[in-house]
C-alpha cells in the first residue's frame, strides 16, 4: 500500500498522465507491414498500438516484429511486407487498462512494460500511459513531500 501522502501528490498530477490517442503514433490492423515498418522508423519507437477502423484497440507492433516476419533460410527478405498486413503479425494478447485505474495498480504495472494502453468500456483506444509521465510525478511526490507534509520517523 502507498502511503496516503504519496499517493495524494502523486494523484495531484493525474492530468499529465494520459497520453491522448490524437497524439499517440497507431496503425491499423489492415495496414500492410510495409507501412508499420515505415511508421515505427519514423516515429522511432518500440512499439505502437494497432486499431480497427472504428478506433477499437486491438494490438500492439514492432519493428522486432516485422523483422521476425522478413527472417527467411536465406538471410531477410522483405519483399513480403506489402503481402502481409499487421493483423498477421501483431501482438494480440496486451492487457489495457482505463483512465481510472489506481496509482498503486499503474505503478505496478509500468514495472514491466514502458506504456499503458487505455481504453474506454468498449474498447475504444483513448491513448497511452508511459513511464515517463508516472515518473514524472514520482519525481514531483518526492520532491514535494517535505514541502507539504510533516514528515517523522516513527519510534
Amino acid at each position: 500500500m502507498i502511503a496516503n501522502a504519496a499517493e495524494t501528490l502523486i494523484e495531484n498530477q493525474r492530468e499529465h498522465f494520459l497520453i491522448s490517442a490524437d497524439k499517440v503514433a497507431n496503425v491499423f490492423e489492415s495496414n500492410p507491414l510495409n507501412h508499420a515498418f515505415l511508421v515505427l522508423t519514423k516515429v522511432r519507437y518500440s512499439k505502437i498500438p494497432v486499431l480497427d477502423n472504428e478506433q477499437h484497440f486491438k494490438g500492439l507492433i514492432s519493428l522486432a516484429m516485422i523483422t521476425d516476419s522478413m527472417l527467411g533460410l536465406n538471410g531477410i527478405d522483405p519483399t513480403g511486407l506489402s503481402e502481409q498486413t499487421v493483423a498477421d503479425v501483431m501482438q494480440r494478447d496486451v492487457p489495457t487498462v482505463t483512465n481510472t485505474e489506481s496509482v498503486e495498480e499503474l505503478l505496478h504495472l509500468l514495472v514491466d512494460q514502458p506504456f499503458l494502453v487505455v481504453t474506454d468500456q468498449q474498447n475504444v483506444f483513448q491513448g497511452i500511459i508511459t513511464r515517463r509521465e508516472i515518473m514524472k510525478a514520482v519525481n514531483y511526490m518526492v520532491h514535494e513531500l517535505d514541502h507539504q507534509y510533516q514528515i517523522e520517523k516513527r519510534k
